[in-house]
This record gives C-alpha cells, sequence and structure tokens, in this order.
C-alpha cells in the first residue's frame, strides 16, 4: 500500500508496532489506544505514527478522523479473571464502535486468534476456518475465547450493516525480535528458567513478523461483505519442543521443558493455511530462518548480554501464558 491513511489499534502492540513501522514508510499511520504507559505512545510517535488516546470500550473517539482508508484492528483484552462483562465490552463492543467510526473506510481487517476453536483431542489436527468454534479455556486469560468469538460475531455484524469490506484473520504463534510465544521461550532458555507447555508436543502455526507486515495488504484487498474468515499462520506446523531444541543449539543454553497438562485447553494449534496461501502466497521466512534471527536481533551481544530484552517473559512464567 502507497498513499493511504490507515488507522491500527494497539500500536504499540507486540505485532502492531513492526506493522505499523512497515507500514508509516509509504502511508500515513495513525494509532489509538488507551496509552496508558506514556513511553510506549512516545515510541509509537518516534516512528511518525499519530497517535490518540481513545479507550475502544467507552465510545468517545474525540477528534479521531473518519476518512481512513483501511481499519487495522489489533488492539484486545487478554487478562486473567473471569470478568466477562469487561471482556466483551472492549473486545466485542468495542469492535462494533471502532467500526461503526470507520464505516466509511475501503476495508479493515480485524484481528482474530486460533483461540477460538472448539479444542480437538488431536494435537496434529489442523483448524480450518469451518471447523467448530468453543470455549479454548486459556489459562492466562479465562475469558479471551469466547470475548473473541463475540467480536467476531460484532464484526460480521458490522460489514452487513454498513456495507464494510472485512477480512476476519486468526492469529496463530507469532513472533519476532519485538515478542511473541517463541521468543519468551527463548528468554526463558536463556535466563535459565523451565518453559511451560500445556501438552507434548503442542504445534503451532508460527509466523513470523515480517510476512505478517507483507500480507496486511493482500489480507486487506480479501475483505468482503460477508466477512472473510481466514486463518492467519505460517505454512510450517512446529512444536516448542522443537523451536526450543533449535533455541538450545542456537545459544548453547539447554532447554528445560515442563508438560503442565491443562484440561479444556487446545492440545494443538496448527492452522490449515490453504485459504490463506490462496490469498497472500506462500509464507517467506522459514521457521528456523525466522528464529535464527529473532535469537540475533534480541541478543545481538550474545546470550550473556540480557540488557534490553523485554522483562515480559519474566512476568510470564508464574502464571503461563499462551500468547497468540
Amino acid at each position: 500500500m502507497r498513499g493511504k491513511k490507515i488507522l491500527i489499534t494497539g500500536p504499540a502492540g507486540q505485532i502492531a508496532f513492526p506493522m505499523a513501522r512497515h507500514l508509516v514508510a509509504d502511508n500515513e499511520v495513525w494509532g489509538i489506544a488507551r496509552f496508558s504507559d506514556p513511553e510506549s505512545r512516545e515510541k509509537v510517535e518516534a516512528i511518525g505514527v499519530t497517535t490518540r488516546s481513545i479507550d475502544l470500550g467507552s465510545g468517545d473517539y474525540g477528534d479521531l478522523p473518519e476518512d481512513f482508508d483501511h481499519v487495522l484492528h489489533l488492539a484486545t483484552f487478554q487478562g486473567g479473571g473471569l470478568d466477562y462483562d469487561h471482556a466483551l465490552t472492549v473486545n466485542a463492543e468495542g469492535t462494533g464502535l471502532l467500526l461503526q467510526h470507520c464505516r466509511r473506510a475501503e476495508s479493515a481487517l480485524v484481528m482474530s486468534t486460533a483461540s477460538v476453536y472448539r479444542p480437538s483431542d488431536d494435537p496434529l489436527r489442523p483448524y480450518v476456518e469451518t471447523d467448530p468454534l468453543g470455549d479454548a479455556n486459556s489459562a492466562h486469560a479465562p475469558t479471551y475465547s469466547i470475548s473473541k468469538i463475540a467480536e467476531e460475531a460484532v464484526a460480521r455484524t458490522c460489514a452487513r450493516l454498513f456495507s464494510l469490506p472485512v477480512t476476519i484473520a486468526r492469529m496463530n504463534a507469532s513472533y519476532g525480535t519485538n515478542g511473541g510465544l517463541p521468543a519468551y521461550h527463548l528468554d526463558w532458555i536463556v535466563g535459565g528458567q523451565p518453559v511451560v507447555v500445556r501438552w507434548d508436543p503442542c504445534p503451532y502455526s508460527p509466523i513470523h513478523e515480517d510476512d505478517i507486515n507483507t500480507q496486511v495488504d493482500a489480507l486487506l484487498a480479501a475483505a468482503s461483505v460477508p466477512a472473510t474468515v481466514v486463518n492467519w499462520g505460517g505454512d510450517e506446523a512446529v512444536s516448542p519442543q522443537e523451536w526450543c531444541a533449535y533455541f538450545g543449539e542456537l545459544t548453547g543454553r539447554t532447554p528445560e521443558l515442563v508438560v503442565r497438562e491443562m484440561p479444556g485447553t487446545q492440545r494443538g494449534s496448527i492452522l490449515d493455511p490453504t485459504k490463506r496461501r490462496s490469498i497472500t502466497g506462500p509464507c517467506a521466512v522459514s521457521w528456523r530462518e525466522g528464529m535464527r534471527r529473532m535469537v540475533e536481533e534480541r541478543y545481538p551481544n550474545g546470550v550473556d548480554d540480557v540488557s534490553g530484552v523485554s522483562g515480559q517473559a519474566s512476568s510470564l512464567l508464574d502464571a503461563y501464558r499462551d500468547v497468540d
């Protein structure tokens, strides 16, 4: 995309920040979030993004323009506790209020999650877009999958109400220098901490941030009324056991994996990439290449120097988080 006016929600986030940095080179990019941490807003503005402090669930959009060409809705509530009302207000109602405000856009991409799929007993069975939905009962965020299913329903409704072309993209294990589940596993290994996994082998479809960024254009072009629903993961099925062993080779650290079975969760999270490949073409970054680059970029001075590495991995250890 070139010369477009684009709105990104949650622009300081793990996926959204590299995406904003990628798009701002050739487009006018705006970013909205609560920005409760002033440093996160400064970080986003430093790459050339115009920001507004907005609580998506409030419906108060202040002076935010309405003339965006494209909307990339990546902001989400993902937290502990059982406050379903709050989760639905932010993830479902917030999506509806956002799409109403931007109803004149050419298209919108709403980020959903692989956690919307009903758990299967077979960890090696890929989920396809037409599979049943259900509560994945995420250990770190019990309200997450239900509220994201509700978000999808609201986005589908808005597409029809406003004749707004929408793509709902169900993200899998995104990763890169800016974070993601494999990145946090890497940090735990470097820090000498055990890596907790739900099952063995518990495979995913990891996708590197470079592929995410370059696939945005095609996914927006595929937006439609009724909404297009598509899996957004990589082309290769890889388990944490495999990528942690690879991290061990790259870092010289011996990974310790702990299997903590969590009834009611997804035993595997492989996404069938067929529909996405028909829209975007194949991924360009193989999982080994991407994770090797991630090690080099997160630890440019070697694994003995942990300065500058996000403390998020450490904060996630006590309450195991399966971050999309």
